[in-house]
């Protein structure tokens, strides 16, 4: 209660000294003392009920329109302080949402991490660039003896889920090595973990492929993933690596058909997201054709270079606007 008086007596003072100096020292007060009611938990009506005092006692022969029409000032501050304060509160609730996916990012770019596979006569390039903070494709590298094994997927689903599928996929891939070289068999063993695993309405495409680095030759198979390309050097053209496969998490029991494609030297394999065909320009989605318009164009580069090209030069397509998670993949036997 003292402290309250306290307070009082303290805006009237500041008040008063406002009304006779008019002065920008003491808007500064008057600032400094809002601050200080902030932190002692003032209300704004509060505020209004201590100015409607302090004028009855400065001006006694005030006018009683005057005096009433803080009473209905008073009326309005009350909803809007309570407007204000659970504005506060949600503000609060979402920085702290924001720190949390923050650090989920963090912590999701450590668990995926993997390292890009360098070779003497084969070249490699990737880039998987998130829309938002996390990300929902995912690309995974291994390199065992004469192989070179490559993981591509999406989740249908963005934010932590998704990044907690990422993960389990990754792991669940690291944890099969005696059938790593059957891609059909790793579609299908991921397939049974994801259906156990995968909350309802949550579904997972997936490009598995093996590339062998002694006879250059490249296995794969997909389920429900965007289909790559294949640039054949000879002939300076391009094919869709074509597959058929149902999306993770649908049928355990699903069966997986696998592929392969002789890779001569100067050739392209091409993976990617649907993120990078599903591109939107103002016109509406790219033609797949602008994709491998792109390739030839930068076909001269190191396959880093290339993918990394091929991004900037989409995002500029779009305004700067990403609109879904992008993951460009490319090998290229050297010549």
């Amino acid at each position: 209660m003292l402290a309250m008086e306290i307070f009082k007596s303290r805006y009237r003072h500041l008040l008063r000294s406002y009304l006779k100096e008019s002065s920008e020292k003491a808007l500064y007060q008057a600032q400094l003392f809002s601050r200080k009611s902030i932190l002692q938990q003032i209300s704004p009506e509060e505020i209004v009920s201590l100015h409607s005092e302090a004028l009855k006692e400065i001006f006694p022969d005030i006018q009683k329109e005057v005096l009433l029409s803080f009473d209905f000032l008073l009326e309005v501050m009350i909803d809007y302080g309570l407007a204000y304060q659970e504005h506060q509160c949600m503000r609060d609730q979402q920085l702290e949402i924001k720190s949390e996916i923050e650090i989920a990012a963090s912590i999701q770019e450590n668990l995926l991490e993997t390292s890009i596979p360098q070779m003497d006569d084969l070249d490699i390039g990737a880039t998987s660039i998130p829309a938002k903070q996390m990300n929902g494709d995912f690309y995974h590298f291994i390199q065992e003896g004469q192989n070179i094994h490559i993981a591509v997927a999406d989740v249908i689903g963005k934010g932590i889920p998704a990044a907690i599928c990422m993960a389990m996929i990754k792991y669940a891939i690291d944890s099969l090595p005696e059938s790593r070289k059957s891609p059909h068999f790793v579609l299908e063993s991921i397939n049974r973990v994801v259906e156990d695993n995968l909350d309802e309405g949550m579904f997972i495409t997936m490009f598995y492929g093996m590339y062998d680095t002694v006879n250059h030759s490249f296995t794969y198979g997909a389920a429900g993933h965007e289909q790559g390309f294949y640039y054949h050097s000879v002939t300076n053209s391009f094919e869709d690596l074509v597959t058929k496969g149902l999306v993770l998490g649908v049928d355990q029991n699903f069966t997986y058909e696998q592929y392969q494609k002789q890779v001569e030297p100067g050739d392209m394999i091409v993976l990617l997201s649907d993120g990078v065909t599903e591109a939107r320009t103002e016109d509406g989605f790219i033609e797949r054709s602008v994709i491998t318009d792109l390739i030839q164009k930068y076909k001269q580069l190191t396959a880093q270079e290339m993918v990394e090209q091929i991004y900037r030069d989409l995002e500029k397509m779009q305004n700067f606007e990403m609109n879904d998670d992008f993951t460009l993949i490319i090998f290229r036997r050297k010549v």
